[in-house]
């Protein structure tokens, strides 16, 4: 193929033999020329089979953050290589449109850095390395159909992590967690609670909590400590179905579902609970459960960062199928979904009074506050159709208000807040079930 620097040498050519006699028969000439210094051109450039690629970079990224991927081309020919090169990821992947040029040497190799900034998470893959191997004089080049260079492509993935905001909250969370966990135990026993270790009394401690039996092998004075229960189940039910895909501001509603999910998992972790994830539709879409609460809570953010929703009515009775199959002992389960009355109504409520029954229930859901803002008439200048809009969305949140009675009605804990308050009621709530000992 040719390049422009030919186009512009044969338009050059046009013009001068235009002044001169016999014009055709002469420009007849100087392109006859120009083609045969391309091909010699093209044959001069060297062969893309001799080209080797190789990949390393980072595998993970949390979204938000920006990751780098190292593109390694070697020449394996016997021929200097003036290469020009693009690497094409997925668009949600952030690579960009920028065009490498490279000229190796024979038995020599040159890296290609590519920055990406993701858009979406999920795993976001290299789609096809383009190459075109140019000639010494930039007349002509060779290149391989699409299919040779997605075949020649070194596949590599990017998995962006979902976006966690709710991150800055983890440090207040866990003060409190401590409080009643771990650093500081309590003197008495309480419900949910169970022995920690005898300690000297002090002056203050609680004379119920002393260990009269322990005192007299001691012969001192000694008082039995509690903690909160640990190694309890918590499981993170995620709706993934069509009101999951909803936009609250500029995010699905999925998105802040997960970034609240992320917040408890990590809070139950510290707290040596165990924690196990579900994603649901018409499918099951990840299950995350078993191994070392380290292990599981990577396990857990990788599934969590491939989930979509999708455009499906959810079917809530596979879901509590699958929990009510699978978990035998008492836990707490936190369904994140949309508290809107259909699906509540018709999916959630028939299979709710079974799941309530055995496990303990948290139903989730954030609140749109365009609903709230639509509901309110405007100060002037109210005509009918705002008369209209605001009774719908003041119907919208009364059936919202029932959906939470029934719910409340059958012992779930409901949860409505908006975006910005949504993962740290989530986590209050574990918190104050673990610290009553109602988990």
């Amino acid at each position: 193929m040719v390049t422009r620097r030919f186009a512009l040498l044969v338009a050059a050519g046009a013009v001068v033999v235009a002044v001169v006699p016999a014009p055709w028969l002469v420009l007849g000439g100087v392109l006859v020329l120009l083609a045969g210094i391309a091909v010699l051109d093209a044959l001069a450039a060297g062969p893309l089979t001799g080209v080797r690629l190789g990949r390393e970079g980072d595998t993970t990224v949390w979204l938000g953050r920006s990751a780098t991927v190292t593109l390694t081309v070697g020449n394996a020919s016997g021929k200097p290589m003036r290469l020009s090169l693009r690497d094409t990821w997925v668009p949600s992947a952030g690579a960009g449109h920028e065009e490498h040029k490279l000229f190796l040497e024979p038995g020599t190799q040159q890296s290609v850095v590519t920055a990406l900034v993701p858009t979406r998470h999920g795993d976001r893959p290299a789609v096809r390395v383009t190459l075109r191997s140019y000639g010494p004089l930039h007349l002509a080049y060779r290149q391989r159909p699409a299919a040779w260079n997605s075949a020649n492509t070194p596949g590599w993935t990017l998995r962006v992590l979902p976006r966690f905001p709710s991150r800055r909250l983890l440090p207040e969370k866990l003060a409190k967690l401590r409080v009643f966990d771990g650093a500081v135990v309590t003197r008495g026993r309480g419900q949910g609670t169970e022995f920690d270790n005898l300690r000297e009394y002090v002056i203050g401690d609680d004379v119920r909590s002393i260990d009269w039996r322990a005192s007299a092998r001691a012969q001192d004075v000694v008082v039995r400590t509690w903690r909160p229960e640990r190694d309890r189940r918590v499981l993170c039910l995620l709706d993934t179905g069509r009101t999951a895909a909803a936009r609250i501001g500029d995010e699905p509603r999925l998105d802040a579902c997960i970034d609240a999910a992320l917040l408890l998992s990590v809070l139950a972790t510290r707290a040596d609970d165990r924690v196990d994830l579900l994603a649901v539709d018409t499918a099951v879409r990840a299950r995350v459960e078993g191994g070392g609460h380290r292990t599981k809570l990577a396990r857990l953010i990788a599934g969590l960062a491939a989930l979509e929703p999708a455009l499906v009515e959810t079917d809530f009775g596979l879901a509590v199928a699958e929990l009510l199959r699978r978990d035998h002992k008492r836990a707490l389960v936190v369904i994140f979904t949309a508290l809107d009355p259909a699906p509540i109504i018709e999916g959630l409520l028939p299979v709710m009074a079974k799941l309530a029954t055995r496990h303990r229930v948290v139903v989730a859901g954030v609140r749109d506050p365009e609903t709230a803002r639509l509901a309110r008439l405007p100060d002037t200048g109210v005509t009918a159709d705002d008369v209209h809009v605001a009774a719908a969305a003041e119907l919208a949140l009364d059936e919202r208000d029932r959906v939470r009675a029934v719910l409340s009605q059958l012992g779930v804990t409901v949860i409505d807040e908006t975006r910005d308050q949504f993962a740290s009621k989530v986590a209050d709530v574990y918190l104050t079930l673990k610290a009553a000992g109602r988990l």
